[in-house]
């Protein structure tokens, strides 16, 4: 039987997008599907063209003709980007091309894909480095890790959405559903909150880190993500990461009170209850 995805575009050739890129065209099912492979960075050199094709990408070209209609349109630039691009996909791609991204924002992007009428279903890796650009990519970085997909449209029951999510499984990832306002909320707690402590940790500590161990940079390390990355994550999930933050902020302060007042019990509690999920944390990553 004919696959229902025969082309993908994944518009911007960073880390995530090439990441993805390499370990589907990788899959036992992609290669059973024959599956075409092209994309364009706007940003790239021919150097770095003749790279990504040498990484996997078949075809690269600026062609929006071209590009807007394969049956399957990943946008990998950041979202803000993203979000511009669906204009110009709702003018030129067929009205069956499923479109998806791999933003770690979701509710913005999905609510101006309602907008326009356009079929889309949000991805979100759960993987990176602090380190960016497809230079950085590769295959084994997404395997084995969750990716995030957000469908308020019914499209994971559809001939595409289906076919996606077993051509990631066979990429060797794990999959799990969620509305996109669920995704932003979960998601400024669980990426966005550690992303900017650990920033903060680093300006906070550094005129000391010269004195600091392993376990500072273990805890700092998020600290060298780029900014370019995370303005329009910050942007695009604003009130979901204020609140996190709020939240946390009380949680310190009374962590504060609790130390200066060598109330030791509540903080033994914090200790065996962050120890038993951080093993649960552990198992679930092997698994």
């Amino acid at each position: 039987m004919k696959s229902p995805i025969r082309s993908i575009s994944f518009i911007g050739l960073g880390l995530i997008g090439m990441s993805l890129l390499r370990a589907i065209k990788r899959s036992p099912l992609a290669l059973e599907s024959n599956i075409l492979f092209q994309g364009f960075d706007p940003n790239f050199t021919d150097s770095d063209r003749q790279c990504v094709e040498t990484l996997g990408l078949d075809r690269f070209t600026a062609d929006k003709n071209i590009l807007y209609t394969a049956d399957l349109i990943i946008l990998s630039a950041p979202v803000e980007v993203n979000i511009a691009l669906l204009g110009e996909i709702k003018q030129l791609a067929p009205p069956l091309t499923l479109v998806s991204d791999v933003s770690s924002t979701k509710s913005l992007i999905a609510h101006r894909a309602r907008e326009l009428d356009l079929p889309f279903l949000g991805m979100h890796p759960m993987a990176g480095k602090e380190q960016q650009g497809y230079r950085e990519s590769h295959e084994e970085l997404l395997h084995g890790r969750r990716i995030i997909l957000c469908d308020d449209n019914n499209l994971l029951d559809g001939d595409k959405g289906s076919f996606l999510v077993a051509l990631l499984e066979s990429a060797g990832c794990t999959t799990l559903a969620m509305t996109p306002d669920e995704h932003d909320r979960v998601i400024a707690k669980v990426s966005h909150l550690p992303q900017l402590l650990s920033t903060l940790l680093m300006n906070y500590c550094g005129e000391s880190i010269s004195k600091s161990g392993p376990g500072f940079a273990t805890l700092a390390r998020l600290a060298g993500s780029s900014w370019e990355i995370w303005r329009d994550i910050i942007a695009t999930n604003s009130e979901n990461i204020a609140e996190e933050l709020e939240h946390f902020s009380r949680e310190l302060a009374l962590l504060s009170t609790e130390i200066r007042q060598h109330d030791l019990g509540p903080i033994e509690s914090r200790f065996n209850e962050a120890n038993r999920l951080y093993h649960n944390l552990k198992e679930m990553n092997r698994s």
